[in-house]
């Protein structure tokens, strides 16, 4: 049976009915995650660790699809909850023009019929002789355009009006009111009546059939029925998110959220919340993976290599995700903009008490080298500075777009980075549980660059103690001290068979120190420098870190074979964080990262 919603149902409703009717299903949708949560770590872990049988397996197969079922009920009770709860917020505004209406009415001493029309009252005026008229009373039916001509008048024969009414015929001066009264009452009730059926719509689309079975294809129409409620109920959610907010005032405003308000967040709007910085990890990290298959289907939709390469790279981190990984992974961001972006963390930054950020740099993208070769850098660091202190996390900030190649290098992409990765920074500060956490930022390649951008914005990078510059181009910088942590807290690992690390000023001529290396080395870079006149501690973007005139303190690394001679092409470049590779590199960066940066091994200034 259909019910049509009339101006009193609405002026009736109580939205609070449907906000508790939300909780029932919220509470259905609990139980249903602590009983997958049994039957996948009580009862088919221990039925795997005992028996070993084909009874067994087909018991286990039997437990597998009881745990779909409680995650299908979960999941589509959680969105039902959701939907109620958007439903009710967003009929609140119509209810509350409807009410004013009616008010205005009752005061003016008009009657609201059935239908929604209003009755105005005759009244007595005086005409322009100074005798007093009858005006007569009418009937006014809402309308959702502007008010109405006064009746009996068009546009184009209107009479001249004076004092409120007509040269020849009294004027009710309630008439105009009565209109816009029952406009009023017309607006709220279509505006009611399109969430409804909007609602009805979403609401319908989350029943299921009786006795369903519930396999991986239904799963699957899970994130397309996550998606019908975030067009739905979108607004509803979007108008609450602090955007405008510094990350403290997020962090604020999540902490006074009940875990239901919470958790519908997650469900249903995780790409509003996996990159908000100031959001605790652990939500962040539940709102991304939550966002990624739903990612993974748009990009799939998508043609083009750029595209193609994408969506390689989030199948892989989603494959990583599913993986044990030592120290435990996190996704704190994932997208699709620009060169693709991605920020994984090995270890909880919220609960360690030395956190680094790595900013990579030239040639970076979301694609698998990413995937393969830079995010273990993070690990590798994280892995090695748990041995100086078990208490780390390392991060990877793919949060900017890196140039791609040399030909392209300008300080544009670092500039347009800087903001974020402070931002990013700001938000760790903010959701860290140690009143002062020990904070690293890590630049490599063009990466230094953007952290000495950052670190020259004013205020610096939010709560960084100490950074290291890795195979830099320069930062921007004539001095350490201009990085705002003080000459002793600015580290450089700098090989001497790294290209990047002797990249010559744009102003330089192309015979100078870029062909000298070419021929041989960082000897030849030195000999070119001196025949042309050129500094030899000037880099494409500024003193070289490694040199004796920026004062920073340099750490020995392995000087990696050389390019054309050894045909080590940029493996120099590459090797910092690599343990194997580069044993002394990784060990120094590690006991920085760790709080203990008075063990590192240093290095003669260039």
């Amino acid at each position: 049976m259909t019910v049509t919603l009339t101006w009193q149902l609405l002026r009736d409703l109580r939205t609070s009915e449907l906000t508790q009717s939300g909780d029932k299903w919220h509470e259905v949708s609990g139980r249903s995650a602590s009983d997958r949560t049994r039957v996948d770590r009580a009862m088919s872990a221990k039925l795997r660790e005992t028996e070993e049988s084909d009874t067994a397996e087909a018991a286990l197969g039997r437990l597998r699809r009881l745990s779909r079922n409680f995650q299908y009920l979960h999941t589509e009770c959680g969105l039902v909850r959701t939907a109620l709860n958007g439903l009710a917020g967003d009929l609140a505004d119509p209810q509350r023009q409807l009410k004013q209406a009616l008010e205005d009415a009752a005061s003016l001493n008009f009657t609201v019929h059935e239908d929604g029309s209003v009755s105005y009252p005759a009244v007595e005026v005086e005409d322009v002789t100074g005798a007093k008229q009858d005006a007569p009373g009418g009937q006014a039916r809402g309308s959702s355009h502007l008010p109405l001509e006064p009746p009996g008048l068009g546009s184009q024969g209107r009479q001249p009006l004076y004092l409120g009414y007509s040269r020849f015929k009294p004027t009710n001066p309630n008439a105009e009111k009565a209109q816009d009264v029952a406009d009023r009452i017309a607006l709220a009730v279509r505006s009611a009546r399109e969430i409804d059926a909007r609602y009805a719509k979403t609401l319908n689309g989350l029943k299921a059939e009786k006795g369903l079975d519930v396999t991986a294809a239904t799963l699957k129409d899970v994130a397309r029925d996550t998606a019908d409620v975030r067009s739905t109920a979108g607004m509803h959610l979007a108008e609450g998110i602090p955007q405008d907010k510094d990350p403290a005032e997020r962090k604020k405003w999540w902490d006074g959220l009940t875990d239901e308000q919470r958790q519908e967040y997650l469900k249903v709007a995780p790409d509003l919340i996996g990159d908000l910085d100031g959001i605790p990890v652990v939500a962040r990290d539940e709102a991304n993976r939550n966002h990624l298959p739903v990612l993974i289907d748009e990009m799939a939709r998508q043609d083009g290599d750029d595209a193609r390469t994408k969506l390689d790279a989030l199948r892989m981190i989603q494959g990583k995700l599913g993986e044990s990984s030592h120290p435990p992974m996190f996704l704190l961001g994932i997208g699709d903009e620009g060169n693709g972006r991605a920020i994984v963390s090995y270890g909880n930054p919220d609960t360690s008490r030395h956190v680094a950020a790595y900013v990579p740099g030239l040639g970076t993208k979301l694609d698998g080298d990413f995937v393969k070769g830079t995010m273990k850098r993070a690990q590798d660091t994280a892995i090695g500075a748990r041995k100086v202190d078990p208490s780390t996390a390392s991060i990877i900030w793919l949060g900017y777009d890196a140039p791609q190649s040399v030909d392209v290098m300008s300080k544009g992409d670092a500039q347009r980075g800087a903001p974020a990765y402070n931002e990013f920074m700001a938000g760790i500060s903010a959701t860290n549980a140690d009143e002062d956490p020990h904070v690293t930022a890590i630049g490599h390649s063009y990466g230094s660059l953007t952290v000495g951008t950052a670190a020259k914005e004013s205020g610096g990078i939010p709560g960084v103690d100490d950074v290291i510059l890795l195979g830099s181009p320069g930062v921007d910088a004539q001095k350490a001290t201009e990085l705002g942590v003080g000459k002793d807290h600015v580290f450089v690992g700098a090989a001497d068979n790294d290209p990047v690390t002797h990249l010559p000023t744009k102003g330089e001529a192309a015979f100078g120190p870029g062909l000298g290396w070419v021929m041989g080395g960082p000897e030849g870079v030195r000999r070119a420098g001196d025949l042309f006149d050129i500094g030899n501690d000037d880099l494409y973007f500024g003193k070289d870190p490694a040199s004796e005139a920026f004062g920073a303190q340099r750490f020995q690394v392995d000087d990696g074979p050389r390019m054309v001679l050894e045909a080590g092409k940029f493996k120099a470049h590459s090797q910092y964080f690599d343990p194997e590779r580069d044993h002394d590199s990784a060990d120094n960066i590690a006991s920085i990262v760790g709080g203990r940066p008075e063990d590192i091994v240093r290095e003669k200034h260039r």
